[in-house]
């Protein structure tokens, strides 16, 4: 990653940015800002949302002091561009960052950059997931890629590369607390980044959880079952599927040993490596505890397991997975809480915008699926609960299209900090303050690249409204879905062929080009991507995917053209 020019160059270098003066009055106004973001935290896992899984009553405090955003979305369900997407402003096709496999442009300016030429002191510790010196931080700890839920490494920006024994979600905390404590300069507003590896897969719960979650079983979802008829091939090309494509070690924690003795097979070669990899974390005595609860799950399953329908199994699989990946969260709930407590005891509240979200949302068993990707609701939607004590009113809610797309140009709002003029978000201060005149997006962007990959979720762009979805599916086989959000909110039937729909088919068409246009994206950039991914996928260069795949892709797109 290229290193700063000198703050000098740098504000001269914004100047030209910018659509309008830089200068930025510094005044005792200026709010702090806590971002709070977890990976792959489902919106459906949070009780402000639907309480029917489980309680996450410090992250509903914040929806309490605040707004609860019921349609927030991404632009693009994957970890590192979602990530990119925040800290730019801009779609992944301008910011480079299309999928996990694909660079960063590290030319791009990131909103903590601004604000930290604007006089702010910044920080930032967890999971950022791609680079290891992000720019515009004046401290920073954080993971090395993924990261690991137990005795964790962390990158820093002061101390090189350290381990810290214990679990990743208390660590970061930890680390979080001590620099409000210890590093804060009062005299300075601060914009913190505080950013967990929980709930991502594979889930590995805190040790002082493992009672009380491995005993618990969870409501299935009506879609448990689905069988994907009634959509395009996308749906059902996809390898997400729970019983299919979930690991019996890795994922759902049976040893080894066990699923050797029962003949199950290692899911893509990696499960039972993923497996080992996180008993080799352990110290002894986390060993111990984890065999005390992991191992009477283990000898259950193997005395009944030839009695168990493959329905069965799919349901054995779906409690395993919802008790480890809710476990995971319940240790965010909580820590989240320490943060709050931390504000309110010090009196930092009054001046502190505080913001919880995910990267993207997540399947926690609809449509029979683990993961993310689609532009169904499950992943596309994702939580959003802002707090700003004096500015935002008190347990409000807002049903507008906002996106991950509109924080960097939110916060440089809040802060008195001009935008430059290629970011491509709209500020949320209009929705949070009561100024909903000034809001008037009907309608949101959204594109997922990674494909031949992991998952095997076909590429697709959508132009999204709050009655409507249009979808296009453009790799390998070119179709479109249309699903009519109202009437059919489980998303199970595309009705893009239905004559009713006629009218609404062609609206929706106009303006997805005309939003194809606003946020410059076109065929030839997607067809750019096309091409790299499967140069490199030829060269044995793409995780997840084998000679074979790339094969069978090849014959199908040569089929259609």
């Amino acid at each position: 990653m290229k290193k700063l020019v000198n703050t000098s160059l740098f504000a001269l270098s914004m100047g030209l940015l910018f659509s309008c003066s830089s200068q930025v009055e510094k005044t005792e106004e200026r709010p702090n800002i806590i971002f709070i973001m977890s990976d792959d935290h489902a919106y459906q896992a949070i009780s402000a949302y639907d309480n029917s899984l489980i309680e996450t009553p410090n992250i509903d405090r914040i929806a309490k002091m605040g707004m609860l955003f019921t349609q927030a979305s991404v632009t693009n369900s994957i970890c590192a561009p979602s990530r990119a997407t925040i800290l730019t402003g801009k779609h992944s096709h301008l910011n480079g960052k299309v999928d996990n496999h694909f660079p960063f442009d590290t030319t791009n300016v990131t909103f903590p950059q601004l604000f930290q030429e604007a006089g702010y002191q910044t920080a930032m510790f967890g999971k950022l997931h791609f680079g290891n010196n992000p720019k515009g931080f004046d401290q920073f700890k954080i993971l090395p890629g993924q990261g690991s839920y137990y005795n964790p490494d962390f990158i820093t920006k002061n101390e090189g590369n350290v381990q810290v024994e214990g679990y990743v979600t208390d660590i970061i905390t930890d680390m979080t607390l001590d620099w409000l404590e210890n590093e804060r300069k009062e005299e300075d507003p601060f914009l913190l980044f505080y950013l967990h590896k929980a709930p991502h897969r594979a889930w590995l719960m805190a040790e002082r959880h493992m009672e009380e979650f491995t005993n618990r079983t969870f409501r299935e979802p009506a879609t448990l079952f689905d069988d994907y008829s009634g959509r395009t091939f996308a749906a059902e090309e996809a390898e997400m599927n729970i019983l299919e494509h979930m690991g019996w070690s890795g994922d759902n924690k049976l040893s080894p040993e066990v699923t050797k003795a029962l003949g199950l097979q290692d899911v893509g070669g990696y499960d039972t490596i993923r497996y080992k990899n996180f008993l080799d974390r352990f110290t002894p005595e986390q060993a111990e505890n984890f065999r005390k609860y992991y191992d009477p799950i283990n000898e259950k399953f193997k005395a009944e397991f030839a009695q168990m329908s493959e329905e069965d199994q799919m349901r054995w699989k779906y409690q395993r997975y919802m008790q480890d990946y809710l476990g995971t969260i319940r240790s965010v709930d909580e820590n989240v809480g320490r943060v709050l407590d931390y504000l309110e005891e010090n009196n930092m509240m009054e001046n502190t915008i505080i913001v919880y979200t995910s990267d993207q949302g997540f399947y926690l068993g609809e449509h029979g699926w683990y993961d993310k990707r689609f532009v169904y609701d499950e992943s596309f939607k994702t939580p959003l609960l802002v707090a700003w004590p004096g500015k935002v009113a008190a347990g409000t809610q807002s049903d507008e299209l906002v996106q991950n797309l509109d924080f960097a140009q939110t916060f440089l709002d809040a802060a008195g900090i001009p935008s430059p003029s290629d970011m491509q978000g709209e500020s949320l201060v209009p929705l949070l303050t009561g100024n909903t005149e000034k809001w008037s997006r009907d309608a949101v962007y959204y594109h997922y690249y990674e494909y031949p990959a992991e998952h095997m979720v076909n590429r697709h762009y959508a132009i999204i409204t709050k009655e409507y979805k249009l979808i296009h599916y453009y790799f390998v086989e070119d179709s479109w879905e249309l699903i009519d959000r109202i009437n059919d909110p489980m998303e199970l039937k595309n009705v893009y062929d239905d004559p009713a729909y006629s009218e609404i088919r062609a609206d929706l068409h106009l303006r997805l080009e005309e939003l194809r246009t606003k946020y410059q994206d076109n065929s030839s950039i997607s067809q750019k991507y096309i091409d790299r991914l499967l140069e490199d996928a030829r060269d044995g260069n793409v995780w997840g995917v084998d000679e074979k795949k790339v094969s069978q892709i090849e014959k199908r797109r040569a089929a259609i053209e």
